[in-house]
């Protein structure tokens, strides 16, 4: 199965992953038309990055912040809450990454 990644607006430094993808390579479509190795897997509608985000920089999808990286993300990693805290969400940092469940309330 083709592995496809998305790349909205030209700034971007993230793509979104059209399909399930595999360590590899992946088809990268849309502001650019290239490929880009994914390290791991990377689930559908998930981010992927593009080149190298710094700790403390900017995720940029739709060619705006959408959030600031918490630690150093390599080209072809998985962009999201496990390393990234979002622009739109306060509580996006104790957000299970897989549930989206809140990890800082307990429930009895």
């Amino acid at each position: 199965m083709e592995q496809v990644v998305y790349k909205i607006n030209q700034a971007d430094n993230v793509a979104t992953a059209l399909t399930p993808v595999s360590p590899g390579l992946a088809q990268l479509r849309g502001a650019a038309v290239a490929t880009v190795e994914a390290h791991e897997a990377i689930k559908m509608g998930h981010k992927i990055a593009l080149l190298p985000i710094p700790c403390g920089a900017q995720i940029i999808k739709y060619g705006i912040s959408i959030g600031c990286a918490t630690r150093d993300i390599r080209q072809g990693d998985w962009v999201h809450l496990h390393v990234m805290r979002s622009n739109y969400d306060e509580r996006s940092s104790h957000l299970d990454v897989v549930t989206g469940a809140p990890k800082d309330v307990k429930y009895e």
